[in-house]
């Protein structure tokens, strides 16, 4: 029996989620000494390199770095004592996050929730109120992202308790509670959660640590997937048409996020022409940085616009996903 479309795109999606992710590779020499620098330095410096290389090339040829990086990390605080073992837990702690954010990118659900848990308990040795406020956040982010609505709010609810008041980690908790109210279907609760954060962003102090890409256009971004949620389609279509207009040309994967979501929210509002069209140029950079996130999105487009295969753009759209899912470059 022929099998269902569907069934093939999900399949296919999950065998790149696998390709992408490598077993974790053994350690590597330990950073430090010839560099010309301390251990800190190198790892931090380590950690930024590999957060823009990330930006380029996406998280299949990153994550495995990372995960290295970790091996040696690790052995270096096991080795490190007073001042030197707690800066060195506390870029561990980073790394593990940084892990799970490309896990999570790439499709690999399982190896998200592990890095990330991890990045929890080191946030809590080594005794950042900040650094904890943040993973709670991003745990709860996975939650949203991998179906678990209740347990989204939940660590939202938890990262808002532990943020210090008035800062922009009060604000990111607040807007991951707006969200997980709206995928439990409560809208006053993640409207008014919205008004919350916006409200909290004009007073929120700006440390210069964390959330230094917060603004108010990224609430207004947030509150668009939220739309969808609800059914409110039209409004979110617009609320990404507009994300995209303001997003710096160096996001290109960020770009392609809001694409697919917004073609998305085209198709619930009925107009698959426009869905498919927006859906093309996502499965472009689909293509470029081999984001799971993107091409999840684009795979439930391509569910949304089955009822209608033959009508304008929708040919192209479907045939180019084929490509990228299906038939990916080695």
């Amino acid at each position: 029996m022929p099998v269902p479309r569907r069934t093939v795109l999900s399949s296919a999606l999950a065998g790149l989620a696998v390709a992408a992710l490598p077993t974790p590779a053994a350690a590597m020499p330990l950073a430090g000494g010839s560099s010309g620098g301390s251990p800190v330095e190198v790892f931090a410096q380590l950690r930024r390199t590999l957060i823009q290389a990330d930006n380029l090339m996406g998280p299949r040829h990153v994550l495995p770095a990372v995960q290295q990086r970790l091996v040696a990390l690790a052995a270096h605080r096991k080795a490190a004592r007073g001042s030197d073992a707690e800066r060195l837990l506390e870029l561990e702690t980073r790394y593990e996050e940084l892990a799970g954010w490309l896990a999570q990118d790439a499709g690999d659900e399982r190896t998200a929730y592990g890095h990330t848990a991890r990045a929890l308990d080191a946030s809590h040795m080594t005794g950042d109120r900040d650094l904890t406020a943040y993973i709670l956040g991003r745990k709860a982010q996975l939650a949203a992202d991998t179906g678990h609505a209740h347990d989204a709010l939940g660590l939202a609810t938890a990262a808002r308790r532990t943020a210090r008041p008035g800062s922009k980690l009060e604000v990111i908790a607040a807007m991951h509670q707006a969200h997980g109210h709206s995928v439990l279907g409560d809208e006053p609760a993640a409207l008014s959660g919205y008004e919350d954060a916006l409200g909290m962003l004009e007073r929120a102090d700006d440390d210069g640590v964390w959330g230094s890409w917060l603004d108010a256009a990224y609430v207004r971004t947030a509150r668009a997937r939220s739309m969808a949620a609800l059914g409110h389609y039209e409004q979110a279509a617009d609320g990404f048409r507009t994300a995209i207009a303001a997003l710096p040309s160096a996001y290109r994967r960020d770009r392609g996020v809001y694409l697919a979501r917004e073609a998305r929210a085209l198709a619930g509002a009925d107009d698959r022409q426009r869905a498919a069209r927006v859906g093309l140029e996502a499965v472009q950079i689909a293509a470029e940085t081999s984001s799971a996130r993107i091409i999840g999105q684009l795979s439930k487009l391509d569910a949304a616009l089955a009822a209608t295969p033959r009508e304008a753009d929708v040919p192209e759209f479907r045939a180019a996903l084929d490509q990228i899912v299906l038939h990916p470059q080695a």
